[in-house]
């Protein structure tokens, strides 16, 4: 009789012990790509149909259990970070609360309304044409105070910790609180003491940065600019025909590109282009706020090709080092 009562009670040991196993073991199974994504709109079958697919879980059965016993049945769409060692009674209580891991956006040097769709479709469950819609839309841009050729400034180089499943709207949002924070009152007074908005000195920043990566040029170049905006003279800036012509490629700008017909031609039209050409690095658009006085109104690259340029203050010298520049140009078969 005791034997048979201690060889129940042994399986009772086994049975309680291949349950909390099951339950509270790291039997969960980490993906290929370390998370699990949860569309809008899918059903509790569309979930465990994905955790089976991907061998995130041994079998639907157990999952079952643990659902019922924590009370999950609404799905909650979005970015799930499956861990080692993660147990299923762990799994189920990250995807009853929603607990997901956001996606950390890194936003650097983009020159297009484009890119950024196609950064954010790659990111996100929304998708790049989605995004374009939204970054062409006048009606929902105007809550910014921006419109769908400004709508770039609010890109600024930062990393944005944003939920997966978010909508174009919303990781604008984020932008934009980005943008609002970076333009401290001290900012926006310099700006003010140019005669320019933070749209219009982020736009001559993003022409400056296509113009040179020298860091110690960029407030240089941001004088001459001023100079000539002050003088009423076009800025005639190479990266804005590059940008009209959506050819980022260009080494040199020939007379022929000169004409062509947009109002990112610097050449043909006077004042800032009507919006940014690129997303500015922080430093630069700093560079600009704290440009130095100067009487320049020409700059060339310098001839010895190092990334810095060479600073004159009227044409008939600018003249004598873009010569050299174009000779050295030649001598190397830069095209």
């Amino acid at each position: 009789m005791k034997k048979t009562v201690l060889i129940i009670l042994t399986l009772i040991a086994l049975i309680v012990l291949f349950v909390g196993w099951k339950f509270f073991g790291p039997t969960v199974h980490v993906p290929e790509k370390k998370y699990l994504f949860v569309s809008t709109g899918a059903t509790y079958k569309d979930l465990k149909k994905s955790l089976n697919d991907q061998d995130i879980i041994s079998g639907e059965l157990w999952f079952d259990w643990a659902a019922r016993i924590t009370g999950f049945n609404a799905v909650k769409p979005g970015r799930y970070e499956i861990k080692r060692g993660m147990s299923l009674t762990g799994l189920v209580r990250m995807l009853k609360n929603g607990r997901q891991s956001p996606v950390n956006l890194v936003i650097t040097k983009l020159r297009t309304k484009e890119n950024l769709a196609a950064k954010v479709g790659s990111s996100f469950e929304c998708d790049s044409a989605q995004m374009i819609v939204f970054l062409n839309s006048q009606d929902s841009l105007k809550d910014y105070g921006l419109d769908n050729e400004t709508a770039m400034v609010a890109a600024m180089p930062f990393t944005y910790a944003i939920k997966w499943n978010t909508t174009p709207r919303r990781i604008f949002d984020q932008f934009y609180a980005a943008y609002k924070t970076f333009w401290t009152p001290e900012r926006k007074k310099k700006a003010d003491s140019l005669g320019f908005k933070p749209v219009q000195v982020s736009t001559l920043a993003s022409i400056i940065e296509e113009e040179t990566n020298a860091s110690g040029d960029k407030p240089l170049i941001a004088s001459v600019y001023l100079n000539r905006l002050s003088k009423g003279m076009p800025l005639q800036a190479d990266p804005t025909l590059k940008f009209a012509l959506k050819n980022f490629g260009l080494k040199r700008i020939l007379n022929e590109h000169k004409t062509v017909q947009s109002p990112y031609n610097t050449y043909t039209n006077k004042g800032l282009p009507p919006g940014p050409i690129c997303t500015p690095a922080l430093e630069t658009i700093d560079a600009v706020l704290d440009s130095p006085k100067t009487d320049y109104l020409y700059f060339v690259a310098n001839s010895n090709f190092d990334g810095t340029h060479i600073f004159t203050t009227n044409y008939s010298e600018h003249m004598k080092f873009a010569r050299i520049y174009q000779q050295e140009l030649n001598k190397r078969n830069i095209q």
